[in-house]
């Protein structure tokens, strides 16, 4: 099983109308960085991040017989789910670890959806989703290991490719590998020569740590500013970690005091709300750990984080996250 770039298209044609066509705008930090730099800006989902577009393609294949959905997520997959499944009047059952902020938890419930806590990381809530599809019946929409997911990550790569063919380098926040792996499949196909590079905060980042083991591992899931990219990548993970383990030309990690540095960036010269994963590109452009081309994109995943969180990073207060402490420090 694999996917090819035949299946991202047919995965465009579902997604017409409804979670398409988002803006690529170019970024005011580009003067700093060494080259233009366009945003793919997946905040402007109806749900506010750019898992409604796998959301919505998995869903599409499901009969009508089907008596509900289920998944583990570290938020946005989950408001992807349940914003699908209620517009097909499915059930939708979404499990979370402890660790997810309180504010994806209301946002899903606020759609309809099931919202189980199961534990402290993402292997514990993909555990419970599993034991809920085998004891319920319920179709399990995995958030980054399912080819029809895959697919519909990877419409974003066609439509930034359609808007600017002379992109030369995408930057994509990297956690199950299901963005970077629909958007390399994409990519690669329609320009074998871009670079792309998975970006990841730097610690508990499962992806990179797997393609170091040559194979998927476990890891501590901790506190994070990229909240949405913690978790694991799953260890029978069949599709999205060989497909970013071929296709990605390189896998970055930033630190937290980096992505705080990025997201004050991003809001006060391109004037915009975005959670910590959202800005990993950014975060590595900025640090030195990416040299810079003269036509980058990155992907501006999401908008749902915590708020009071967001305010105290933007004005430069201090951020505990767990055992440590992002020291703050005021933007310019």
């Amino acid at each position: 099983m694999s996917v090819a770039l035949t299946d991202i298209f047919a995965a465009a044609q579902v997604l017409r109308g409804q979670a398409d066509a988002t803006p690529l705008i170019p970024s005011a930090l580009a003067p700093r960085l060494g080259g233009a730099l366009w945003l793919k800006l997946e905040t402007c989902q109806p749900i506010g991040a750019f898992k409604l577009r796998g959301a919505m393609s998995a869903l599409a294949t499901l009969p009508k017989t089907t008596p509900g959905v289920v998944c583990c997520s570290t938020g946005n997959h989950g408001r992807g789910v349940a914003y699908a499944a209620a517009a097909r009047g499915l059930r939708a059952v979404i499990c979370m670890s402890e660790l997810v902020p309180q504010a994806k938890v209301d946002g899903i419930r606020a759609l309809g959806a099931e919202v189980r806590i199961a534990g402290r990381s993402q292997d514990a809530a993909q555990r419970a989703a599993q034991a809920l599809a085998a004891t319920e019946g319920l179709v399990e929409i995995s958030p980054f290991d399912d080819p029809q997911v895959i697919a519909g990550q990877g419409t974003i790569a066609l439509e930034m490719l359609a808007a600017r063919p002379a992109l030369d380098t995408l930057l994509i926040p990297l956690s199950g590998g299901g963005l970077a792996a629909g958007m390399a499949v994409a990519a690669r196909a329609i320009s074998p020569n871009i670079r792309l590079i998975g970006v990841s905060m730097d610690r508990g980042a499962a992806m990179q740590a797997s393609l170091q083991a040559g194979h998927p591992v476990e890891v501590t899931e901790v506190e994070s500013l990229a909240d949405s990219l913690g978790g694991g990548i799953g260890l029978q993970n069949r599709l999205s970690f060989p497909l970013c383990r071929d296709l990605l030309d390189a896998v970055v990690l930033v630190t937290e005091a980096e992505i705080y540095a990025a997201m004050q960036a991003l809001y006060h010269e391109d004037r915009l709300i975005a959670e910590g994963a959202s800005v990993v590109g950014i975060a590595a452009l900025m640090a030195g750990k990416v040299a810079p081309s003269a036509q980058m994109g990155t992907v501006i995943t999401g908008r749902n984080m915590d708020m009071a969180q967001f305010t105290k990073v933007i004005s430069g207060q201090d951020i505990a996250l767990g055992e440590i402490t992002v020291k703050g420090q005021r933007y310019g």
